[in-house]
């Protein structure tokens, strides 16, 4: 069990229920879509984004990818984090069928699944050691290392990508400047160029012909 100091924000009642068996802090549903409606509940989540700080954790499928775009467009930047779930095919154990895109979602992820989403997005940890930040001994990543790696700007890029997301337990849909802000809380840039190098050389993802990933001018 962990105690966070921001107001976590789920899709619905049984992502709830199952977060609160690992977190101790405030969580908060959205009632999937029917936050787009509630003026109220979005004026309350403005208020704990103010005074305490916003978490968004909500499923990798698209419904959860709309529900995200919404808040991180009604609630300054700087106020909210986001924490993702890997893209696990699977059903619930209370349902009768797999999710239309047939993904686990917050609800069916493991307690140490969800603690390791919440602190890699940088989750105040309270009464325990603060998050460690990939990029702490060094610069952040930009958008220029990530083209150095051959993760945009060229015909592997999207591939790369993927194989990259894939590895680290992050969801395929993240943008490019999404997945730029979560690889700064996880990874150096030595670290993201050893990865691409471990990825290559396991045949994950296709060597870079141009720069290598180990040879860009941001190590």
């Amino acid at each position: 069990m962990i105690r966070v100091r921001e107001a976590i924000v789920v899709e619905g009642k049984y992502d709830k229920i199952r977060l609160e068996s690992v977190v101790d802090g405030l969580i908060i549903e959205t009632h999937g879509f029917g936050i787009f409606q509630d003026k109220e509940q979005m004026a309350f989540l403005r208020r704990l984004a103010a005074e305490r700080g916003l978490l968004v954790l909500t499923d990798s499928d698209a419904a959860g990818f709309v529900i995200r775009r919404h808040l991180a467009g009604s609630i300054p930047p700087e106020q909210v984090k986001h924490a993702y779930v890997p893209e696990i095919r699977g059903k619930e154990r209370r349902k009768a069928a797999p999710s239309k895109e047939g993904l686990l979602g917050v609800e069916g992820m493991d307690g140490e699944t969800l603690c390791q989403a919440l602190r890699r997005a940088g989750a105040t940890i309270l009464d325990g050691p603060a998050p460690a930040a990939g990029g702490a001994a060094g610069s952040a990543l930009t958008r220029l290392d990530l083209y150095e790696a051959g993760l945009t700007g060229g015909p592997d890029s999207a591939s790369r990508r993927q194989k990259l997301l894939a590895r680290l337990g992050l969801p395929s849909r993240l943008s490019t400047s999404r997945m730029l802000s979560v690889l700064n809380g996880m990874l150096s840039r030595e670290g993201l160029y050893a990865l691409l190098n471990e990825l290559e050389k396991d045949g994950d993802v296709p060597a870079d012909p141009g720069q290598g990933a180990g040879t860009g001018t941001g190590g």
